[in-house]
């Protein structure tokens, strides 16, 4: 036992471990009890683990017992938290490209998804674009120039959360509904759009101006070229793997870990986060429906429940709700009613104009409107980037809890169960399953 205490004390190693497992067994409680209570509500779990991570940090529990807060999460564990996020995020963001049909169906095409999905983003960017222009002198940081802060503010407003849409009309039974896929297809195309932009838009900040930014694009680009036209064709194999065994193998599975894991190291070399790495490695894996299915099965559950909640922890200990100033808070204001009637109002008249009835497109509004993690991920890149404050980045977590609470209400009332029924297709093969299970209420 002696022997025991004096390695404790002389092993840094040692002592690293001991100061991290304790934060990460909180980390995982708190979301495990926040997830449950949010899933009780109605709502789905991962706003569960949002709030978890809100409360952990300094709005709560550092302000409840600010050395307690110190004593769970030290400094020197912090590092090793951002590691394990890093991995986590970007191997879910790996899956979300992996679930992205860029094929597409034929009947979605013919009702052009491309319609709402410019409409759902255009006026949130605009909007979001046009608060951040007039609020930069209040808010901004005075290195990033006002479109840079604006661009990024309506970047941010301009995503919907595809996992969590997916999985709220897999539930109802509306996946294979002409709403559904119209909805998903669109959703799909808003996030890869908003990847992009941001990926454009880092090269530009992180770089002395738009011409020495020119290199980190082409890289960029060069890098997205290479895995959509290369890598992809020599990963088809592992479908045909999947088709015959039934399931990834140990070995597949070493090939399926370690291409966004490479992936996202070469993107952290460019300079634009490896989570972009991790989103375009799932783009280039087999579009086989049952090598996804088996992919998300591996994986999903051990991303979603040990990696994710670090990531909402970690963000939650930079978001400080309290002594916000007047100007920070109505920006926030701004910024949620902005992204709110642009998503809402730009979807529904998009569906009303693809000729559905009021109560669907108002439905669709009130999905699309759904943000969930996508934006913490999105405003955790551009603070890292330098981007955006921290209060800045605290007010739009705000944003991000109050629209993806709303979403499943709002799609509630314009949707009640007895019209609800109507749009359910009629069942011809068992349905698979949703590709992304963090956002499951």
């Amino acid at each position: 036992m002696q022997d025991h205490m004096t390695l404790a004390v002389t092993d840094p190693n040692l002592e690293l471990t001991l100061k991290v497992l304790p934060a990460l067994a909180v980390i995982l409680l708190a979301a495990a009890v926040f997830a449950k209570l949010a899933a009780m509500a109605g709502q789905p779990r991962v706003l569960g683990e949002i709030v978890a991570g809100i409360l952990l940090g300094p709005t709560l529990f550092g302000w409840l017992a600010p050395d307690a807060q110190s004593a769970v999460f030290p400094a020197e564990a912090r590092p090793v938290l951002y590691v394990l996020s890093t991995i986590g995020l970007t191997l879910y963001m790996f899956l979300v490209g992996s679930g992205l049909d860029h094929g597409g169906h034929e009947a979605d095409r013919r009702h052009h998804p491309a319609v709402l999905a410019v409409s759902g983003l255009l006026p949130s960017l605009v909007l979001g674009g046009a608060v951040g222009l007039l609020m930069w002198d209040d808010v901004s940081r005075q290195d990033v120039s006002r479109w840079e802060f604006a661009l990024f503010v309506g970047g941010a407003l301009s995503l919907t959360a595809l996992p969590m849409l997916a999985r709220m009309l897999y539930e109802r039974g509306l996946q294979n509904s002409r709403l559904g896929r119209l909805a998903l297809v669109a959703a799909s195309i808003d996030d890869a759009a908003a990847w992009c932009f941001l990926a454009m838009l880092t090269a530009v900040h992180t770089g002395s101006g738009a011409v020495d930014a020119l290199p980190m694009i082409g890289y960029s680009l060069l890098f997205t070229a290479v895995m959509m036209l290369g890598v992809s064709k020599l990963l088809r194999p592992l479908a045909r793997h999947v088709a015959r065994q039934g399931t990834l193998s140990p070995g597949a599975m070493y090939v399926v870990v370690l291409v966004p894991i490479v992936c996202g190291y070469v993107t952290d070399l460019i300079g634009i986060y490896s989570v972009f790495g991790g989103f375009v490695a799932g783009l280039a894996m087999p579009r086989d429906p049952q090598f996804r299915q088996a992919l998300h099965r591996r994986m999903m559950d051990t991303v979603s429940t040990l990696m994710l909640p670090v990531f909402f922890a970690l963000s939650g200990l930079t978001t400080n709700l309290r002594g916000i100033s007047a100007d920070t808070l109505l920006f926030g204001v701004a910024a949620l009613l902005a992204g709110f009637t642009g998503k809402y109002f730009g979807s529904a008249l998009a569906m009303r104009k693809l000729r559905f009835g009021w109560r669907e497109c108002l439905a669709v509004g009130g999905l699309m409107n759904a943000r969930g993690m996508m934006i913490l991920v999105f405003i955790n890149i551009g603070l890292a980037q330098g981007l955006i404050s921290e209060p800045v980045f605290s007010v739009l977590v705000l944003v991000a809890v109050v629209t993806s609470a709303s979403a499943l209400p709002l799609y509630r009332l314009a949707l009640p169960e007895r019209l609800e029924a109507r749009l359910t297709p009629a069942p011809t093969a068992p349905a698979p399953r949703p590709l992304a299970t963090t956002d499951v209420p």
